[in-house]
């Protein structure tokens, strides 16, 4: 109920900088009250322009030069000015101070929701989930990123433009294959790895039978052999890490420059995993923090109607056929599972008794942050995706089978639907499903030094026509020639083949 018994906060059209430290000391004291941990704030006003440049550089407040940030600016502000598209509201960096921009166009309201929805809701969630926790360090990124424009501004001086743009080309075409998926285990020193050997030959020794040791050695046939000579030993997933450490030709600089793309990209990994996740977060506690404050009598009326708006905007999802549908929304999909948690929490029905029974009737701040610091987008759908919103969403599944010359509806919203659904919706979220699996294969290390790739296919789906041109960029970086096998589910291999710089 409102409480009427507070005065409510100044609500003008108009912000200044008073109401904003006003706003934000109100909103983080709700905040305090629902436990959300945070990073120290840093809010920042910005012009439309900063705005837009900010799109254009990832979002970062401080990047090195490369053309294709210019062109993304050019393309921004062309649609900005024609009114094809309108402007965020804010950006957030995933930063210690978390830096928060508020554009200067917004409204007081629209501050406020800003406040709430990216100081408080994107900066809990980067402090909190697992992923940020492992592959991000949110003390040291803006200091990195300085070290990077620098030494990449060096780079230009010395070695001239163009080199170190194609260069950079080359890094930003696999940058989304220069990410570890899996951390790497700490290498060990010389004295640890010669302690660890020498531990093991003595255990090994002890266990050995008489019997045994009495047999002749068995000689290793020629595919063991050729084994044992193969580089790498394993297929390698993070391509830009491996050029880094083993491409022939590239100098100290080009390899410190790989390092820097490949760190940026790993930066974002975590990003690109969680979307549905962070919006969904970030868009439940700017609702739940501004309500509690209209719930306490702090907000009037028509300040709740105009962030409001804009709310319904941003969770609105077009149904298949609108001229506005586009695939799932992930601030619509997002925002309706964590409130659709909550509700399981605090008023289950017995169907949620049967699907959810550790989480019908138990603590909504408990389970919500449980879910927001354990889960991806892919194990969080797959985890907590109820029947209820399949309903409300219209959920349905298309089977698309290479043998079969029409699309089929597999499941639909029912009670022999929703698991399936729910496989199905989560899978859509993997990243293994969503960008190829192309590893380092081998390399010719007694020949011409070739790199061989190999894409594994899923559900049999070729690569692109563009991957020869991705290829290009890899045997720029690599020096010699790329061949890229592809295998589908039988086993059978197509080749690729891209010649190195030198030989062309």
């Amino acid at each position: 109920m409102n409480d009427k018994t507070r005065t409510p906060l100044p609500s003008p059209s108009d912000w200044t900088f008073e109401l904003i430290e006003q706003y934000h000391g109100e909103i983080a004291r709700v905040a305090k009250g629902y436990k959300l941990d945070t990073y120290a704030n840093q809010l920042e006003i910005i012009t439309a322009e900063q705005m837009m440049d900010a799109y254009a550089s990832v979002g970062m407040p401080v990047i090195y030069r490369h053309w294709s940030y210019g062109k993304q600016f050019i393309q921004t502000e062309k649609n900005y000015r024609r009114g094809h598209m309108g402007l965020a509201y804010e950006i957030v960096i995933n930063s210690d101070p978390c830096i928060a921009y508020l554009m200067e166009e917004n409204t007081m309201a629209m501050q406020a929701l800003v406040i709430a929805h990216a100081a408080y809701g994107h900066n809990s969630f980067f402090k909190g989930n697992y992923l940020f926790k492992m592959w991000t360090d949110a003390s040291s990124i803006i200091d990195y990123l300085v070290y990077a424009r620098n030494y990449i501004s060096e780079c230009e001086e010395r070695h001239g433009v163009s080199a170190v743009e194609d260069l950079l080309d080359s890094c930003h075409a696999l940058m989304n294959h220069g990410v570890d998926r899996y951390r790497r285990p700490q290498k060990l020193s010389l004295s640890q790895e010669q302690a660890r050997r020498e531990e093991r030959e003595h255990h090994l020794q002890q266990q050995v039978n008489d019997l045994w040791r009495t047999l002749p050695k068995r000689t290793r046939s020629a595919e063991e052999e050729e084994a044992a000579k193969r580089f790498p030993p394993e297929p390698q997933e993070n391509l830009l890490y491996f050029i880094e450490k083993n491409a022939p030709l590239l100098e100290l600089w080009q390899r410190e420059v790989v390092r820097i793309v490949r760190k940026i990209g790993q930066y974002f990994y975590p990003q690109r995993q969680t979307q549905v996740m962070n919006e969904g977060w970030a868009t439940f506690w700017h609702y739940t923090l501004l309500n509690t404050l209209y719930d306490e009598g702090l907000l009037a009326d028509g300040f709740m109607m105009e962030w409001l708006q804009s709310h319904t905007n941003v969770v609105f999802q077009p149904p298949i056929g609108h001229r506005a549908y586009s695939g799932i929304n992930p601030y619509a999909l997002g925002f309706a599972m964590y409130t659709d948690l909550r509700r399981i929490c605090e008023k289950p029905t017995e169907e949620d008794k049967r699907w959810f029974p550790d989480l019908a009737g138990s603590d909504w701040l408990t389970t919500l942050d449980y879910a927001m610091r354990n889960f991806k987008d892919e194990s969080f759908i797959g985890q907590f995706l109820s029947p209820k919103l399949m309903r409300d969403f219209r959920f349905f599944a298309i089977s698309d089978k290479e043998s079969e010359s029409e699309l089929e509806v597999s499941a639909i919203h029912d009670d022999s639907g929703y698991r399936q659904l729910r496989e199905a919706l989560s899978r859509q979220y993997d990243l293994n499903h969503r960008e190829p699996n192309i590893q380092v294969w081998s390399v010719n290390l007694r020949g011409d030094r070739a790199l061989t790739l190999r894409h594994t296919q899923h559900n049999n789906r070729p690569l692109h026509d563009d991957s020869q041109e991705v290829l290009k960029h890899v045997a720029r970086l690599w020096g010699f020639d790329v061949h890229l096998e592809s295998v589908d589910s039988q086993g059978r291999i197509s080749h690729r083949k891209v010649s190195g710089p030198q030989t062309t």
